[in-house]
């Protein structure tokens, strides 16, 4: 009998994975570390691929790759914490994604001001959100585990969102609505009145 993970990989065409990738980078994502701790030393990895699930119960979804020794963390701590970047924060980025700075290392806890969250799990002081969450679930998807964590503690600071796009980093910025000369009362009532605030 097959497995379904072999099975996923059977019919993967080279031609698909390679339009996938390019097209993906065309999205912006946010920028987020994943840290873990209790039965191994404090361990972290730069995710861009986090979402939130769901309000009732708080429930946040990060995917991690099935090679990364974090995997393996987070299963057998039973917990994580995700730090979610600002702008500022690039060079944190680039430690945990295992492209440090010079006079770093790779994922080298001194490149920023770390704190253990109530789990115990690693957090970046001055992150822009933090979620400290017990594991709920993993289950595995393609080259990746997918970890879905039930949020026990959320902190947040003021700050602006560091967005990865086509292999960069960078910032949201507001854009005025869309308008349409065949509809010119058409406008997003919540933005609109956002602005005049």
């Amino acid at each position: 009998m097959t497995s379904l993970a072999a099975r996923e990989t059977e019919h993967v065409d080279a031609g698909v994975t390679a339009d996938f990738l390019a097209t993906m980078r065309r999205t912006a994502a946010g920028v987020t570390v994943v840290g873990t701790a209790g039965r191994t030393p404090w361990m972290a990895q730069t995710v861009s691929s986090m979402c939130s699930v769901s309000a009732e119960p708080p429930l946040v979804l990060v995917c991690v790759n099935e090679r990364s020794p974090l995997c393996r963390a987070i299963e057998a701590n039973g917990l994580f914490a995700v730090s979610v970047l600002a702008t500022g924060h690039d060079h944190v980025a680039d430690t945990f994604a295992g492209r440090p700075w010079p006079g770093k290392d790779r994922w080298d806890f001194t490149c920023g001001t770390w704190e253990a969250a109530p789990s115990g799990a690693p957090r970046l002081a001055d992150a822009l959100a933090a979620f400290d969450c017990r594991l709920h679930r993993s289950v595995p998807g393609g080259t990746h585990r997918v970890f879905l964590g039930h949020v026990d503690e959320v902190t947040s600071m003021p700050g602006v969102p560091l967005v990865y796009t086509d292999r960069d980093y960078g910032r949201p910025e507001p854009i005025e609505p869309s308008r349409f000369a065949e509809f010119p009362d058409a406008h997003p009532q919540n933005r609109m009145r956002n602005r005049a605030t």
